[in-house]
């Protein structure tokens, strides 16, 4: 899987770099900063692509002494260093385009700028949707980070050459620095998002659709062994993720036995969940007498209280670090 991504990610630099090139020559032959800007944005394409293709190497390394939950923390900083030089580049734009304004310049060979760029546009597309479904495939948040920036780009490229259409048109070139501030103004925010995903990573925030997708899981195959589960917590490191959480079992059981009831946990949740592998750490803990009230176990020999009702798993009871009830 590390070599597909790598290749992927590798096929996006160059493109990407190729891509730049042809912008950089359509700007050259109009003088248009909405190109201009178009065309800064795809240089961080190119070295953010660098970056990626560097904490993809990086984060497929095995885990060893020092980083003993692996090096997949690094692809969060390279969503969030791509997050940051786009925000960059956006501010960079928008200072262009205010100099612009203040000193307009005429524009040249609109028809020839047009067509290079919507080759480049189409080029584009066909990159961040390539981009985009390898990374869902590969659960790579890199990959997927790196698409997203070039389907701004393409949305971003299809509005500069619809303005450019009408300033051909119309001989409005004052439009020319107007796209640009527009431009600059999504390039800053998209920045942003890419900014905080990759705090929200590194910050360990819980992700809600992955605590989702195991209380699914365990709901739908429990046995009464599972008395109740808690203190969730959800831990991402590049494609794979570490969830630790309190397990609690029948007092009386053999440990070989809970252990058994344990190891089924961390087996079932592997062989079901989609995105990426889970390594569960567990902490077992005694039923006591008040959990008799939702234990599913019928034939349990030492039940203190009869059953009263069976308690739906769900973010509100699995997540606390309190038992049940």
């Amino acid at each position: 899987m590390l070599k597909r991504e790598l290749r992927v990610i590798l096929l996006s630099l160059a493109v990407s770099f190729v891509l730049t090139v042809l912008k950089f020559a359509a700007y050259y032959l109009t003088h248009s900063v909405a190109i201009l800007s178009d065309a800064m944005e795809s240089i961080i394409n190119v070295v953010a692509g660098g970056f990626a293709s560097y904490s993809i190497y990086l984060s497929g390394k095995p885990k060893d002494a020092n980083h003993p939950y692996g090096h997949g923390k690094v692809e969060f900083f390279s969503i969030g260093f791509e997050g940051a030089m786009i925000f960059f580049a956006g501010i960079l734009i928008l200072v262009k385009a205010a100099q612009y304004f203040i000193e307009p310049r005429e524009l040249h060979e609109m028809d020839n700028g047009f067509w290079l760029l919507g080759a480049t546009t189409v080029a584009n597309l066909l990159l961040g949707v390539f981009l985009l479904r390898s990374g869902r495939q590969l659960n790579s948040i890199t990959i997927s980070g790196n698409g997203q920036h070039i389907m701004t780009d393409v949305y971003s490229s299809v509005g500069l050459m619809i303005a450019l259409g009408i300033i051909r048109i119309t001989g409005w070139n004052w439009l020319d620095p107007a796209v640009s501030v527009l431009m600059g103004g999504l390039i800053l925010t998209k920045g942003y998002q890419l900014m905080r995903r990759s705090i929200s990573g590194l910050m360990d925030e819980t992700d809600m659709q992955v605590v989702d997708k195991v209380i699914a899981i365990l709901s739908g195959h429990r046995i009464p062994d599972w008395i109740d589960v808690h203190n969730m917590r959800v831990q991402q490191y590049g494609n794979n993720y570490h969830i630790d959480c309190h397990l609690t079992v029948p007092y009386y059981l053999e440990l070989s036995e809970a252990h058994d009831v344990m190891k089924k946990v961390e087996v079932l949740v592997n062989k079901e969940f989609e995105g990426g592998e889970v390594e569960f750490f567990i902490h077992m803990d005694p039923c006591i007498p008040s959990c008799c009230h939702y234990c599913l176990k019928a034939a349990c020999p030492v039940r203190s209280h009869p059953f009263t009702g069976e308690i739906t798993w769900t973010r509100d009871n699995v997540l606390p670090n309190r038992k049940h009830g």
